[in-house]
């Protein structure tokens, strides 16, 4: 389908295998109490970059040649995905310049300078920080590492698919975020291919879930966003999509919005019962399990994306939910 198979995963796999963790899946009592299932966690949190996105970003760029590997390269991030380039160029020793709009969290662009990144901060929208990566492509000849919408990309954040697999043969369930599509895309292709009856179920803000209403218009659209706990999901998917929009379309079995104060209800779950602070997007499939949304089979397995978030922030929701 659109020219990504399992066999590009599995090749993926072998690529990136000394830049990325085999992250751990646990199991979660708590969750599966509450949805009388059994549930369990896959921690791409606790992945090299802190963030699931290591996977596609070392996967496309080990594919480049020496000359482009030479010239240098340039993403547009919401963070997490600039987080990730920068680690893998930092460690070949190329020239990332990272594209970011105003709308990043001070703690994604704290973290991205900790890193090393050469930061580009433009505009307002993920639109406007592709826009300046695109020029810089033009004026200085530096490579796009597109965030999602990239056979190499996808084919990256499949190797998440492998893995749980291997750790969960009988895995008939699973939850992730859904922002691009480049997660959902690369763990439809190795899920699917493999387990064609595995239930993919992806999860969207309602402050702006680009992919859920281009879907429902029938191609790819933009939409007006909004600010969000769960900012990683924000971003359009781009109107020439190439990959993502037909591969969400034809994996992924369910969508669901959510709101504010399920994201926080996640988040101060992740804290109260496994001690991990997780950002909004990473908390989005606990907070699914938590408002009942999504049919569940027996073994349920939830991505935990990222953690890029103030830990003070965190703090904070987890007090107020306390209260309440």
């Amino acid at each position: 389908m659109v020219g990504i198979n399992l066999q590009d995963v599995w090749r993926a796999r072998k690529r990136i295998s000394s830049f990325i963790n085999h992250t751990p899946l646990i199991f979660s009592p708590e969750l599966s109490s509450i949805s009388r299932t059994n549930v369990y966690l896959k921690l791409e949190n606790l992945n090299t970059s802190y963030s699931f996105k290591i996977r596609g970003a070392a996967n496309k760029i080990l594919s480049l040649s020496n000359e482009e590997k030479k010239r240098g390269i340039t993403t547009f991030s919401t963070g997490n995905f600039g987080m990730s380039v920068t680690c893998v160029a930092m460690k070949l020793g190329i020239r990332a310049v990272i594209c970011i709009s105003n709308r990043v969290p001070k703690a994604k662009v704290d973290l991205l300078k900790r890193a090393g990144a050469e930061i580009k901060v433009v505009g307002n929208s993920q639109d406007d920080a592709e826009s300046a990566s695109y020029k810089l492509e033009t004026e200085q000849g530096l490579t796009v590492i597109h965030p999602f919408d990239d056979a190499l990309v996808i084919a990256g954040q499949g190797t998440i698919g492998l893995e749980i697999l291997q750790d969960l043969p009988e895995v008939d369930t699973v939850l992730a975020g859904l922002s691009g599509g480049g997660l959902h895309s690369g763990l439809g292709v190795a899920l699917k291919n493999t387990a064609s009856t595995i239930h993919l179920i992806g999860l969207s803000t309602s402050k702006g879930a680009t992919m859920l209403e281009s879907i429902r218009a029938g191609k790819p659209i933009a939409i007006q966003e909004q600010d969000t706990l769960a900012d990683s999901l924000l971003g359009g998917i781009g109107l020439q999509n190439k990959f993502t929009f037909e591969l969400v379309r034809n994996y992924v079995d369910e969508i669901f919005l959510l709101e504010e104060d399920e994201f926080e209800k996640g988040m101060a779950f992740m804290f109260k019962h496994h001690r991990m602070i997780i950002e909004g997007a990473a908390a989005s499939g606990i907070a699914a399990i938590l408002s009942g949304k999504g049919h569940l089979g027996s073994n349920v397995v939830v991505v935990i994306s990222g953690c890029s978030v103030d830990p003070a922030v965190v703090m904070e929701i987890v007090r107020r939910e306390e209260r309440a």
